[in-house]
C-alpha cells in the first residue's frame, strides 16, 4: 500500500527508546510506514535498528535528501533525513546536551516542512525534558516548540496560537483545558474563556475527522460536578456558562458532568459506541488517567490547534531499557495510524 502523502517521524531523544520503537515499526507495521520517513541522524537510528534485532541483522537504514525520496525508498529499508550533523553517538540512557540537541533540531526541521506543506503530518518519537534544557532549548518540550513554529510561520503572537492536548485510543479520547502545571494553578485556569477556547478546538480538529460535529462531553471540575454548588462554584459560574456559549455556536456540547462517570459513559466497548466522541477534561490528571488505564500502548497523543497534524506515542524516553531492544512500538504504531487517518494520507 503506497500512501500519497510523505510522513515524518522524528527521531526524539536518541539516548532513549525512540530510534529503537522507529526501527521496530518499520518493522511490525511495513504497510503502515511505506513512504514514512525518519528526520534524525543515521547513526543513532541504525544504533536503535540494531538493538532490535537481537544479534540478528538489523533493517537497514536509506539515506535520503528530500520527503519526496521516501516513497522511493525498497521496502525492509528505513528512509532517513539526515537532519543535523553528523556526530558521535550520544550515550544511552544518560541526559546529555547533545542528544537535547539532536531532539529539538529534528523537530523543528519536520516542523517547518510541515507548515509548508511538504509532508503531510508529524509523527515524534518522546523528547526528555532535562535534555532540552541541558542543550538550552527554551522550550519545555513537543508542544511548546512546535506552537511557537507556527506562530512564526503565520506571523502572530504565540497567544493567537492556542493549542490543547488530546489523548485518544479506540475507546476513549479526552482533550485537556489545561496541561503541564501545578493542581492549584490548573484550578484557576478553569475559565469560561478556557474552557470554551478547548470546546471550540476540540470541535474544529474533530469534525475533519468524524465527518460530523463531534458529541463533546464536559466533565466538572469538583465531585458530583459540584452537586448544584454545595462542593464548589466552578461549574456553574465557568462551566455552564462556556457550554451554552458553545452550544449557541451550534457545537454539539453536553455537561458539565460528574468527572467519576462522565469517562464511562465515552467509553467506547467493541461495536458500541459511547455516548460521547471526546471528554473534554479540567486538568492533566483528570483526563489522561481514564485513557492511559484503559492501556497506554494504545494510547496517543495528539496537539489540537495547530495548523498541522502531529501525533507521538503517549509514553516517555525510558532511559532504564533503552538499548534493551525490550521497548514496545505499539503505541509509536497507533500515532502514525491516527496521523494518518487525521492528516487523509
Amino acid at each position: 500500500m503506497l500512501h500519497p502523502h510523505p510522513l515524518a517521524i522524528t527521531l526524539g531523544d536518541p539516548a532513549g527508546i525512540g530510534p529503537e520503537i522507529i526501527a521496530a515499526a518499520f518493522r511490525d507495521a511495513p504497510d503502515l510506514t511505506r513512504g514514512c520517513f525518519v528526520v534524525g541522524d543515521a547513526g543513532c537510528l541504525r544504533r536503535g535498528a540494531q538493538a532490535i534485532a537481537q544479534g540478528q541483522l538489523g533493517l537497514p537504514v536509506a539515506l535520503i535528501d528530500s520527503s519526496r525520496e521516501a516513497a522511493g525508498v525498497p521496502p525492509r529499508c528505513i528512509p532517513l533525513l539526515q537532519a543535523v550533523p553528523k556526530q558521535p553517538l550520544p550515550p544511552l540512557g544518560q541526559v546529555s546536551a547533545a542528544a537535547g540537541r539532536i531532539a529539538a533540531d529534528c523537530v523543528t526541521w519536520a516542523a517547518r516542512a510541515a507548515l509548508r506543506g511538504e509532508i503531510a503530518a508529524l509523527v515524534t518519537a518522546p523528547l526528555h525534558k532535562e535534555a532540552l534544557a541541558a542543550a538550552g532549548v527554551k522550550f519545555p518540550g513537543h508542544t511548546e516548540l512546535l506552537q511557537a513554529e507556527a506562530a512564526a510561520f503565520l506571523g502572530r503572537p504565540v497567544s493567537q496560537v492556542p493549542v490543547r492536548m488530546m489523548l485518544a485510543s479506540d475507546e476513549l479520547r479526552t482533550v485537556l483545558v489545561s496541561i503541564h502545571m501545578a493542581l492549584r494553578d490548573a484550578i484557576d485556569a478553569v475559565t469560561t474563556d478556557s474552557v470554551l477556547q478547548t470546546l471550540r478546538i476540540t470541535h474544529q480538529a474533530l469534525l475533519p475527522v468524524l465527518g460530523r460535529a463531534p458529541r463533546i462531553g464536559v466533565a466538572g471540575l469538583n465531585p458530583h460536578a459540584g452537586e448544584g454548588g454545595l462542593f464548589g462554584r466552578e461549574e456553574l459560574e465557568l462551566i455552564i456558562p462556556a457550554v451554552e456559549l458553545a452550544r449557541g455556536e451550534g457545537l454539539d456540547v453536553h455537561g458539565p458532568f460528574a468527572p467519576d462517570t462522565v469517562f464511562m459513559r465515552a467509553r467506547a466497548s467493541g461495536s458500541q459506541p459511547g455516548e460521547f466522541d471526546v471528554v473534554v477534561a479540567m486538568y492533566h490528571d483528570q483526563g489522561l488517567i481514564p485513557v492511559k488505564y484503559l492501556g497506554i500502548d494504545k494510547g496517543v497523543n495528539v496537539t489540537l490547534g495547530l495548523p498541522l497534524v502531529r501525533t507521538s506515542p503517549d509514553h516517555g524516553t525510558a532511559f532504564d531499557i533503552a538499548g534493551k531492544g525490550r521497548a514496545d512500538a505499539s503505541s509509536l504504531i497507533e500515532a502514525i495510524r491516527t496521523a494518518r487517518r487525521m492528516s487523509g494520507s
